[in-house]
């Protein structure tokens, strides 16, 4: 009886082997291994094997609440596979919170952001421990569009979801008013109809800020979910992050070579509510020229900050350079200075020195001073960009954003004023949020008379990911670029549709990091594999912008080494003016890429050519 049943299983089991091929691939793997003699023949043996294994798929997502570099918290999401039968652990990626920093914010305020951005990050864990692990399981991870449009279906359930909440609420509201103080309803009524009568002497007719979009509580998993899920399905087909995407964005066509975006390095900050007049120029950024690889564009940003350190030292500590003390006012200035608060130890959130200015060129030509001390030409060696921040400058009561302390400007001054400060600072190639949004004329204007020499980018307009799509179309004012942030359910497929449309529309991609960013450096991969121009990821300071740094110079060896590294030969800017002549005049302009830089050269030579004239070391006209 034994024997027979022995026999049995010795026949089912050659049936077993024989029906998955073993005996056929084991043979071929000896065969193969003996001229080869491997040091270690199990280890080949199980490299030969493994790749007749089953793909991994996703067994288990963990999510858990973790700080960001602020000390906030934000989502972590894990990704577990079952790899040959087995639960393994194959990465995890944080997602950054859209929240802002404030700079002087209220405690009542304070304690509000708090308790919001804690019930979201609490929800997006229980979403992720428990409807997004069973939503995934048995999926593989390469899968990305796929597991991107459950998520998204999942997403959109949840705001209907909150919908009808918010509408029964509503309802009950109207009823309980309606039932208890119709005569104080309608006296309110008539209340209303008397103020806009008194108003409108005084009213300014600027377009009103669009409605900021709600943020549902829980978002982050979904966007932490997706990038998670992006960086397992590189993991298991064994190659960088960045080629990954790459390989998405181009349905699996591998790029023969690689641009890497430039750094906007944030040099100073200056606050809104600080002491000094300044206040529209949130962020000063440094961008190195084309024609140096990433590791000297940061070296220098690293010298030019060090000697801007120097030049901030508290007074009788740091001398200013010559061309600064022999200028116009070098000598009134000078008592500023001395009477200024020290800003050498103050360090921004976003790894940068923060300082008070009292007009607008102040900040440019101590920067000059710099970078003459220690040899650079500004405008030749080192460029600048403005975070203006625009839309948190205006004053609706008067119509017009207030850019120094008691000094306003309507929008068609700003434009004006942009062409001046870019005329005279050639030095300055980009300016972010130089506008609210919603002054899209004006935009117009400013995309005609500067397009041609300084990138007009927008930041705020781009803050939702979901707002700037429309009808295969990117709902924003007319500008050079889009800064993109991968924040709340912004998903990996998302950034590839629409820099796939900003590419379609000859805008450049800004890939931009928030305020409360983490030790993830999934961002600069993201940037390398989406093709964007630029990377704004904040000053050369605290480790979690540091952190992105590195892995930017880390990716410039790679590819490099793998001589997949291609350097752009330029900047090359947007003709607007030239692109709004009539169609007649169209056919010339084609095909896009290449006509891009015809306009442009005349430019960019002047640009980098130029040297700082004695009449820009002058005190400030701009006010």
């Amino acid at each position: 009886m034994e024997a027979d049943t022995d026999v049995r299983l010795r026949r089912e089991a050659a049936e077993y082997y024989r029906a998955h091929r073993v005996p056929q691939r084991m043979e071929e793997a000896l065969n193969a291994l003996f001229p080869l003699r491997p040091a270690d023949l199990y280890g080949e043996l199980a490299n030969y094997f493994s790749k007749f294994s089953r793909a991994p798929v996703v067994c288990k997502l963990a999510g858990r609440k973790v700080l960001d570099g602020v000390g906030q918290p934000t989502l972590e999401v894990e990704i577990y596979c079952t790899v040959k039968n087995y639960e393994k652990r194959i990465c995890s990626a944080i997602i950054s919170s859209h929240y802002q920093i404030p700079e002087n914010a209220f405690s009542e305020a304070t304690e509000a952001d708090e308790r919001e951005r804690n019930d979201s990050v609490t929800t997006a864990v229980e979403w992720v421990n428990e409807s997004l692990s069973a939503m995934l399981r048995d999926l593989k991870p390469t899968d990305q569009c796929e597991i991107d449009k459950m998520l998204g279906e999942y997403f959109s359930k949840k705001v209907e979801e909150k919908k009808e909440v918010e509408k029964e609420e509503e309802e009950e509201d109207t009823l309980s008013i309606t039932s208890c103080i119709p005569s104080a309803v309608a006296q309110s009524g008539q209340k209303k109809e008397a103020k806009p009568g008194k108003k409108s002497s005084t009213e300014i007719t600027i377009p009103p800020a669009e409605p900021s979009e709600s943020v549902l509580c829980g978002s982050l998993a979904i966007g932490g979910t997706s990038l998670a899920i992006a960086k397992a399905g590189a993991s298991i087909n064994h190659v960088p992050l960045y080629l990954h995407i790459a390989l998405l964005k181009r349905s699996q066509d591998s790029p023969k070579e690689m641009t890497l975006p430039l750094p906007m390095v944030t040099l100073l900050s200056y606050e809104k509510l600080s002491p000094a007049k300044l206040k529209l120029m949130k962020e000063v950024m440094l961008i190195p020229p084309v024609q140096l690889s990433l590791k000297q564009g940061i070296e220098r940003a690293l010298d030019i900050q060090k000697e801007m350190m120097r030049l901030l030292e508290p007074a009788g500590k740091a001398q200013l350079s010559p061309q600064l003390a022999d200028s116009k006012k070098g000598r009134a200035h000078n008592k500023e200075k001395k009477a200024s608060p020290p800003a050498l130890n103050r360090v921004s959130h976003l790894g940068c020195l923060i300082t008070g200015c009292d007009n607008l060129e102040q900040p440019l030509l101590l920067i000059q001073t710099a970078c003459n001390n220690i040899g650079l030409e500004l405008g030749t060696d080192m460029y600048l960009a403005i975070n203006c921040a625009a839309h948190e400058l205006m004053d609706y009561v008067k119509g017009k954003y207030e850019i120094l302390t008691g000094t306003f400007r309507s929008p068609d001054e700003m434009v004006d004023m942009y062409v001046e400060l870019v005329n005279k600072f050639p030095s300055i190639i980009a300016l972010v949020d130089p506008l609210r949004k919603e002054d899209r004329q004006q935009w117009n204007n400013m995309c005609c008379a500067l397009g041609s020499k300084c990138y007009l980018i927008a930041e705020d307009a781009a803050t939702n990911s979901s707002k700037l799509k429309t009808d295969h179309n990117i709902n924003i004012p007319m500008c050079s670029g889009v800064v993109l942030k991968y924040v709340n359910q912004t998903k990996v497929s998302d950034l590839i549709e629409l820099t796939g449309l900003l590419d379609g529309q000859r805008r450049i991609t800004i890939l931009g990091s928030p305020d409360g960013e983490s030790s993830d450096d999934s961002l600069v991969d993201l940037a390398v594999g989406l093709g964007a121009r630029f990377v704004k990821l904040g000053g050369l300071s605290r480790g979690e912008r540091v952190t992105k740094y590195n892995r930017l110079l880390a990716i410039e060896e790679e590819l490099a080494k793998n001589r997949t590294l291609r350097y752009d030969a330029d900047f090359e800017f947007t003709d607007f003016a030239e692109e709004s002549q009539p169609e007649k005049q169209q056919p010339e302009v084609l095909p896009p890429l290449q006509q891009d830089s015809a306009p442009s050269q005349p430019s960019v030579p002047a640009l980098q050519g130029h040297s700082m004239p004695a009449q820009l070391l002058e005190s400030s006209t701009l006010t």
